[in-house]
C-alpha cells in the first residue's frame, strides 16, 4: 500500500465500512435510539400509568399523580483498530484495506449489539419464562414463545409490526424449525420451509445470532437465555456514531485503520422484557 494514501482512498475506505456496518449490527433498529449525546451518561425518561376518576358536579378534579422516572445509560468508548504494514501489503495479492473495512465494521456492529444484550441481562426481569414450559429440559418451542407473548400482552405492551423482537441463538432456531406449528404452511408463511428461517411469528420479529466472542445470547452450562422485548423497553444512547480514521504512522511504516464508537444501553421498562430459558445440550 502506498505511503501517500490519498484523501479519495480514505473516503473510499469510510464508504466501504459504512456499507458493511449496515450488515453487521442487527439490533439497533429494534430499540429506542438517541444520537448526538454529549456527556458520559444519558437519561431515558419514563412516564408512569394513570387512571381516570369519575367526575362529579362542581367537585375538584382528582389528579392521577403520574410518576416521572428515568433510566440512565452510561456511555462507553470502543475502538476497532488494525495496522497495515506497507511492506507486508506488497507481499500479498489482496487489498488488506478493503478486507479491514468488513472486519472493523463487523467488530463495531457486534459490540453495539452486545451493549443492548448486556442491558437486558443487567435488568431485573420479573416476567421470566422457565425452561420447563412445554416440558422438562426443552429447547425453544412454540409454547414458550406463546407464553412470552402472553406475558407482554398481559402487561399492556404494545404490539405492532416490528415493535416486538425475539433474540435467539442458532441452536434455538434449529429447535424451533423442528416444530410443525412454526414451519407448516398451514400455520405460517412457507419461508421457514424454503430458507430455513423464521423471520416473523405471533407478533415477534426474530433475530438469530451466531456464537460470538463478545458474548452474544447468554449461555450458562446447558441453559440458554433468549430475550423477547419491546422496542420502547430498551434505550441506546450514542455519543459518537460509528466512524472511521485512516492514519499513516511513520514509526510503524504502516497505516492504522480504526473504527470509533461511543454508546451506552439501558433497560427503560422491565415490563417490556421477557427472558426465555432453553435447554441446549
Amino acid at each position: 500500500m502506498s505511503a501517500t494514501l490519498s484523501s479519495a482512498a480514505i473516503a473510499q475506505f469510510d464508504a466501504e465500512v459504512k456499507h458493511a456496518y449496515q450488515k453487521a449490527g442487527m439490533l439497533r433498529g429494534t430499540v429506542r435510539v438517541r444520537t448526538g449525546i454529549v456527556g458520559s451518561t444519558h437519561r431515558f425518561p419514563k412516564l408512569g400509568k394513570g387512571a381516570a376518576t369519575r367526575r362529579t358536579t362542581h367537585a375538584d378534579v382528582t389528579l392521577m399523580n403520574v410518576s416521572h422516572t428515568n433510566a440512565t445509560a452510561t456511555m462507553e468508548d470502543w475502538c476497532a483498530a488494525e495496522y497495515t504494514d506497507i511492506f507486508d501489503q506488497a507481499a500479498v495479492n489482496f487489498d488488506e484495506r478493503r478486507e479491514l473495512a468488513t472486519t472493523i465494521a463487523g467488530a463495531i456492529g457486534r459490540r453495539e449489539d452486545q451493549l443492548i444484550l448486556d442491558a437486558i441481562d443487567a435488568a431485573t426481569v420479573a416476567n421470566t419464562v422457565s425452561q420447563h414450559i412445554g416440558g422438562t429440559n426443552t429447547g425453544l418451542n412454540t409454547a414458550k414463545i406463546r407464553r412470552a407473548k402472553r406475558l407482554l400482552d398481559a402487561g399492556g405492551v404494545p404490539m405492532g409490526k416490528g415493535e416486538r423482537t425475539l433474540a435467539i441463538s442458532a441452536i434455538g432456531l434449529e429447535q424451533l424449525l423442528g416444530e410443525t406449528v412454526a414451519t407448516s404452511s398451514d400455520y405460517a408463511p412457507v419461508k421457514a420451509l424454503f430458507d430455513g428461517e423464521v423471520d416473523y411469528w405471533v407478533g415477534f420479529q426474530f433475530k438469530t445470532m451466531e456464537s460470538r466472542d463478545e458474548g452474544g445470547i447468554p449461555l450458562s452450562s446447558t441453559i440458554r437465555t433468549n430475550y423477547a422485548y419491546h422496542r420502547g423497553a430498551l434505550g441506546l444512547a450514542v455519543g459518537i456514531d460509528f466512524r472511521t480514521e485512516v492514519n499513516y504512522i511513520p514509526q510503524k511504516t504502516s497505516w492504522l485503520s480504526n473504527g470509533l464508537f461511543k454508546a451506552g444501553a439501558v433497560a427503560v421498562d422491565v415490563a417490556g422484557l421477557v427472558e426465555i430459558s432453553t435447554y441446549e445440550a
